[in-house]
């Protein structure tokens, strides 16, 4: 027979846990079935979170997994296949070939980055390649930065990567030519402009040392920042109806996320979204917010179904 619950989370990282322990303090029984593979587990640290700036990801996760477990909810290893309506909310199903029916779900899966085919990239992700400079951006302050170009959005990245540091050189490898303006903004900025494919990257010991063109010349960088684009899993929910949709900025695709409404609402009834599955912009501290938002909604949706029942009973108690 299936496990039941109140709420299953699909997705143990910040939005999920924190989306758990806030069931779980609401006394809703929560089981949250992680896959282990968070998409910042390549990072140092965590940052701009307050209170926690710079701590391991691997620590605040399993700093969370301790907190829900306090309150009695439950974190599992495992993989979420895929989910179906049934009476009493959705049945879902496990890797391992069990199955949980589940009154209301909170989905908090994530989202991959697929990098920009250069050899090189994929080994140094969230070291030396990063993405995001309030992330990452003071751990390379005054160091020679580049922006690998792909998109219309790759004079506003080298732009805002001068804040970080006066050493920025944006190269031009598939991403188009800036515009008169823009050449301008990088010039005025201190941008140098490198044009030319990027085919590889160099190293010492270990970390990125330059960035090498399709002519040989090497450009020495110490980090390298790269566009990727992001995807939610498209199979997962597919049979409920919830399929990701494009999302990106001045006419640029980012990748494709899961819709969401008010506090990670979603179309299909008794359905949320919390953390990168429905927002790329969320860094840690908002995904776990937008976690603590959901179950808020969820416990109030179960509270109110609930209630509905009592008024029921107790009405046919009363006529009979």
């Amino acid at each position: 027979m299936s496990e039941r619950v109140d709420v299953l989370v699909i997705g143990g990282g910040a939005a999920g846990l924190s989306g758990a322990l806030a069931l779980a303090r609401a006394r809703r029984s929560v089981l949250v079935v992680d896959g282990g593979t968070p998409r910042n587990a390549p990072a140092a640290g965590v940052h701009n979170f307050l209170t926690r700036d710079g701590t391991p990801p691997a620590e605040v996760v399993a700093a969370g997994r301790a907190e829900v477990a306090a309150y009695g909810g439950e974190v599992r290893d495992g993989w979420v296949t895929g989910a179906r309506r049934v009476d009493g909310g959705f049945e879902v199903a496990l890797a391992d070939g069990g199955t949980v029916v589940a009154r209301r779900l909170l989905v908090a899966t994530g989202v991959r980055d697929e990098l920009p085919d250069v050899p090189g990239l994929v080994e140094l992700w969230g070291t030396d390649v990063l993405h995001c400079p309030y992330c990452h951006g003071w751990e390379v302050r005054d160091q020679p930065v580049g922006i690998l170009s792909g998109s219309a959005m790759s004079t506003h990245a080298a732009l805002l990567w001068s804040q970080w540091t006066p050493d920025v050189t944006l190269f031009l490898h598939t991403g188009p030519e800036p515009t008169e303006e823009q050449w301008e903004q990088l010039a005025a900025r201190g941008v140098e402009v490198v044009t030319g494919e990027v085919v590889g990257l160099e190293t010492a010991d270990g970390r990125l040392s330059g960035v090498r063109l399709a002519d040989g010349t090497v450009v020495p960088r110490r980090a390298l920042v790269a566009q990727t684009r992001v995807g939610a899993p498209e199979e997962l929910l597919a049979e409920l109806g919830l399929v990701p949709e494009e999302v990106g900025m001045n006419g640029v695709v980012f990748g494709r996320v899961l819709p969401t409404g008010a506090d990670g609402a979603t179309s299909v009834p008794g359905v949320w979204i919390a953390g990168n599955a429905g927002d790329v912009r969320a860094q840690v501290v908002v995904a776990a917010a937008q976690g603590l938002a959901a179950a808020g909604q969820i416990n109030m949706d179960l509270v109110m179904e609930e209630t509905r029942a009592a008024v029921a009973a107790r009405t046919e108690v009363g006529a009979a």
